[in-house]
């Protein structure tokens, strides 16, 4: 059975920074691209970034700059480095690996002005 399992989220401020892991079990990992997306209320989720298997690394263009993708194939873990985070940051985020409907339960970021 797949788990994907979010975490790091939080309360910060703007200008502040946060880590998100997602660790991920039940799947061949290293050879899957990842996905973090993110769903702020009323509005659809966006694909914020993605790293293939061979670390090409793809980044929306409204984080570009503030936002680091990784993985750790040895940790079976994907990380996003928010960093100058705002108010428009706030939303709940969710890993996804490329090309199947597993989705985790999510970690809610909230950046205060």
């Amino acid at each position: 059975q797949v788990r994907l399992v979010e975490s790091g989220g939080g309360l910060v401020q703007a200008g502040g920074s946060l880590r998100l892991s997602c660790a991920v079990s039940g799947t061949t990992f290293s050879t899957r691209a990842f996905g973090w997306y993110r769903q702020a209320s009323g509005k659809q989720r966006e694909l914020v970034a993605q790293i293939g298997a061979g670390g090409n690394i793809y980044y929306g263009d409204s984080i570009k700059g503030r936002f680091t993708i990784s993985r750790d194939n040895a940790k079976n873990t994907v990380y996003l480095q928010m960093n100058s985070l705002n108010p428009g940051d706030t939303a709940v985020y969710s890993c996804h690996p490329a090309g199947t409907s597993w989705w985790g339960q999510g970690t809610q970021v909230t950046v205060s002005s």
